[in-house]
């Protein structure tokens, strides 16, 4: 991407932007731009919201990791302007409805009749010729005929000049609006985005009926990331009432609950260290890395539920004493089905994260990396450090049966 930036910026008056195709699709579903990073400019007024979209890239091209820094609609189209004299048409007998009908005939086409063929109908329309229309200078030449049969060419009834434009103007909700688009580069979009919200406000003043607004991957990400977050609250909730049910005992639920800090570990690791090795100065977590989180969470509370409900198995219905050589019994025996489950999981995604980085794979690489470095910190902290902890603090007692 940065090869093919450089090679774009090459090229003078081009405008170029370099983006994947996921990443592409995603932003035009999102905003309906390429980009990113997208700030919206409304107002009532084009040429002040030009203006004020121009200052916005200003400054936005000054926050560091912002690139391709783009004003979507610039004006300075260039097109050919005709404006009717209306004394020279009442001098000569002509009508301006007459006049621009004929200008819109000549440079655009009228149909003028249908030819019927079976059941098709095909339309006829008449236009300049193609040479006569290749000279956007020779408009001033085009031969006007009023209705008593006088012609004369059109500059001498209009006045006819090449002036500038605009190819769209784009509206939003019955608002004019201007746009500014970039990328980041070497950092995370949402810390960019919080960066150029603040230099904005201190460096950019708007008039009354003016406002910008940021829209793009930052504010989707945002919201993305509150649901998750609020969706994986309710479910805590439910898993912790679940597990008081189950154990019926808060040192052993406790307990259970300790091993998330291991696997959180990990996770945090593998980010940093693949946000170093890439040369990335971004440490934000993306969607992606958080659905990781909330995975890696249930595999690592699952590993130790493991571990708790085999040490109550060995304690209530064999008979052994809560000591060290039950913890360490208990702990041998639960260290195939964990390291075979953390294995299993780490092969099936470790191709996943060996191609992070790579087009199509944004959201799935971050997860994997995340899910496969909490694997290694929970896997290894369950066997050894979970059953000290056990030994310690829990409280396995044997279950008093009745006898026939």
């Amino acid at each position: 991407m940065k090869e093919i930036g450089e090679i774009l910026d090459a090229f003078p008056g081009i405008q170029g932007e370099v983006v994947t195709f996921l990443g592409d699709r995603i932003s035009e579903t999102i905003t309906g731009e390429a980009a990113p990073v997208v700030i919206n400019v409304y107002g009532p007024d084009l040429e002040v919201i030009d203006d004020k979209a121009k200052e916005i890239a200003q400054v936005l091209g000054r926050v560091p990791g912002a690139k391709d820094v783009l004003v979507k609609s610039l004006p300075g189209a260039p097109r050919m302007a005709v404006r009717l004299r209306p004394d020279r048409l009442t001098q000569f007998g002509y009508r301006p409805a007459e006049v621009l009908e004929a200008i819109r005939a000549a440079y655009q086409g009228a149909v003028v009749a249908q030819v019927h063929r079976g059941n098709q109908v095909a339309d006829v329309a008449v236009i300049l010729d193609e040479a006569s229309r290749r000279e956007p200078e020779g408009i001033g030449s085009l031969m006007l005929k009023n209705a008593q049969g006088l012609s004369m060419p059109l500059k001498e009834c209009a006045e006819v000049y090449l002036t500038t434009g605009r190819y769209s103007i784009m509206h939003d909700g019955a608002s004019r609006r201007q746009v500014v688009t970039c990328r980041a580069e070497r950092r995370d979009v949402t810390s960019l985005v919080a960066d150029a919200k603040k230099q904005i406000a201190a460096k950019v003043s708007f008039p009354k009926g003016v406002y910008a607004v940021f829209s793009g991957t930052a504010e989707a990400t945002a919201r993305a990331r509150h649901e998750l977050l609020l969706n994986s609250a309710i479910a805590a909730v439910g898993i912790l009432l679940l597990l008081v049910v189950v154990t019926g005992n808060w040192r052993n639920l406790l307990l259970i609950l300790a091993n998330v800090p291991f696997a959180l570990v990990g996770g945090v690791m593998a980010i940093v260290l693949t946000s170093y090795f890439s040369h990335s100065d971004s440490r934000a977590l993306t969607i992606g890395s958080l659905v990781g989180f909330v995975t890696l969470f249930g595999i690592t509370t699952r590993n130790s539920i493991m571990m708790i409900s085999h040490f109550e198995h060995l304690v209530q219905q064999e008979g052994m004493l809560w000591e060290l050589p039950t913890a360490i019994r208990g702990a041998s025996e639960r260290l195939i089905p964990i390291l075979m489950t953390a294995l299993v999981t780490a092969i099936g995604l470790l191709p996943l994260a060996i191609g992070t980085g790579e087009a199509g794979r944004e959201i799935e690489g971050p997860m994997a990396i995340v899910i496969l470095g909490g694997l290694i910190t929970s896997t290894l902290l369950n066997l050894l450090v979970l059953p000290t902890l056990a030994l310690r603090y829990g409280r396995f007692a044997l279950r008093v049966q009745d006898e026939e």
